[in-house]
C-alpha cells in the first residue's frame, strides 16, 4: 500500500516544498484519488448498490447494520474487523469502525478489483504530478 506523506513527496520531486504548501498538495492529491477512484468504482454499479455504499461512508448506521447482519454477523472474529479496530485512532467510535469494515467487506463483494482500481488511479496521479513538477514548483515559487 501507498503512503502520501513526505516519501511520497521526494519521490514525486516535491519534497522541497514548504511544509505549508505539502500539507496543501497532500490533500489536494488525496482528494483527487478519493474522487477518481470513486468514479471508477460506480462504474457498471446500478443505483441500489451505489446507495448502499453511500450508506457506509454517511455513517448511516441503519444501513450498516443492517449490511452487516445480512452478510456479515461474525465480523467481531473477521481479521480485517480486528485489524481496523486494533489500528483505529481513540478518537474513531465503534459506529465508524463497524461502517468502514461494512465499506471494505462490500466492496471485497461488489468490486473485487478495487485494490487494482485505487494502484493504478494512483500511479496516473503520480505521473501527472512527475509530468508536471515543474509548473508545481514555478508555481510555489511565483506565490514566495
Amino acid at each position: 500500500m501507498f503512503q502520501l506523506d513526505d516519501n511520497f513527496l521526494q519521490q514525486v520531486g516535491l519534497g522541497d516544498l514548504p511544509e505549508d504548501q505539502k500539507q496543501a498538495f497532500l490533500a489536494y492529491f488525496r482528494e483527487q484519488l478519493e474522487l477518481r477512484v470513486g468514479t471508477k468504482l460506480s462504474e457498471g454499479l446500478s443505483d441500489a448498490q451505489l446507495s448502499e455504499f453511500e450508506g457506509f461512508i454517511d455513517r448511516n448506521m441503519d444501513v450498516t447494520n443492517q449490511w452487516i447482519a445480512a452478510h456479515a454477523a461474525d465480523y467481531q472474529n473477521d481479521q480485517v474487523y480486528q485489524k481496523l479496530k486494533a489500528g483505529a485512532p481513540d478518537s474513531a467510535s465503534s459506529d465508524d469502525i463497524l461502517a468502514e469494515y461494512a465499506s471494505l467487506r462490500w466492496l471485497s463483494l461488489n468490486r473485487p478489483d478495487y485494490r487494482d482500481v485505487v494502484a493504478a488511479t494512483m500511479e496516473e496521479l503520480r505521473q501527472e504530478v512527475l509530468k508536471n513538477k515543474d509548473a508545481i514548483l514555478a508555481d510555489d515559487q511565483a506565490a514566495a
